[in-house]
């Protein structure tokens, strides 16, 4: 028995350090796996037909062509659309090589996964119908809130110090595209959810100018490129990549590029100019979690 346990922990053992080898799965095979979403617009989103695009999207794009130059092999993307359930399950079991959604790098999920360099910090707020009349936290008493299943949004807004006496309801979507789609149904009175998601759904809603972003800022969240725990050659070769790009201005193009320009599909402007966090973040890279943000 004991053996048969010995055994069984070597083959897991190995078959660890295999998965672990992201560089060399990619040298061997010519390929790479990327994990992005299909409604998390700017940073990750369908174009339809197999097609995605947005801030992460095109980040995680030029990280691989480094990545390919570095191992002399010029590899394919293969897309897989994640999402907030399965995200982090996909990276640990090998099936996501990269992660490239909208995944904010807390503690917790430093446990099970790991991070790039902080590449978008997020704030945590609400889309309301904009003659709703709401502009708080207290304006939620006895009405319903949407957010997306899987995420942490709502639970934010519960441990938030002026929900403290607020009673609301709560609807779970699918993704946020279905999130959005509950507010604009009017089945919800307000969407919690981070500000980029909530900008980019409202540029593509039927009547933008029937929304608009109102609250106190629920959570600080730095969002980042995900992949598998233990790897630290394939983080450090991620990580270099989007450190060069921060260094000469691409990632601050890039930026501008799908937060402060037309986008497809609609060829709408979110108009989410750079914040200073994000700056400061730009100007000392670093993969601290959300955890660090808590005071500020």
């Amino acid at each position: 028995m004991k053996k048969t346990l010995l055994a069984f922990a070597l083959i897991s053992l190995a078959c660890g350090a295999a998965q672990a080898d992201t560089l060399k799965k990619i040298k061997d095979s010519g390929k790479v796996v990327m994990g992005v979403r299909d409604s998390s617009s700017p940073l990750s989103f369908t174009l339809g037909s197999g097609q995605y695009a947005g801030y992460h999207v095109e980040l995680c794009q030029r990280v691989i062509a480094d990545i390919g130059k570095q191992l002399g092999v010029a590899p394919t993307v293969d897309y897989t659309s994640v999402t907030a359930q399965n995200r982090i399950p996909l990276v640990q079991n090998g099936t996501v090589d990269i992660e490239c959604g909208s995944t904010t790098n807390n503690q917790a999920r430093q446990e099970q996964v790991a991070f790039a360099v902080t590449t978008y910090i997020t704030e945590v707020r609400m889309a309301v119908n904009a003659k709703s009349g709401i502009d708080s936290i207290a304006q939620l008493n006895n009405r319903t809130v949407v957010t997306t299943t899987g995420t942490t949004s709502v639970q934010h807004l519960r441990r938030h110090q002026r929900a403290e006496n607020v009673k609301f309801g709560e609807i779970f979507g699918k993704d946020h595209a279905d999130s959005f789609l509950i507010l604009e149904s009017g089945r919800a009175h307000a969407f919690v959810m981070d500000d980029n998601i909530l900008a980019g759904a409202i540029a593509n809603a039927r009547n933008p100018s029937d929304f608009k972003i109102v609250g106190e800022v629920l959570s600080v969240e730095p969002i980042a490129i995900m992949f598998r725990k233990d790897d630290p050659a394939f983080k450090k070769a991620v990580d270099d990549s989007i450190r060069a790009m921060m260094r000469n201005g691409e990632l601050a193009k890039l930026y501008a590029k799908w937060f402060t320009q037309p986008i497809p599909p609609k060829n709408v402007n979110v108009n989410l100019p750079m914040g200073e966090s994000l700056k400061a973040a730009f100007a000392k890279p670093n993969d601290n979690p959300m955890e660090a943000y808590a005071s500020k």
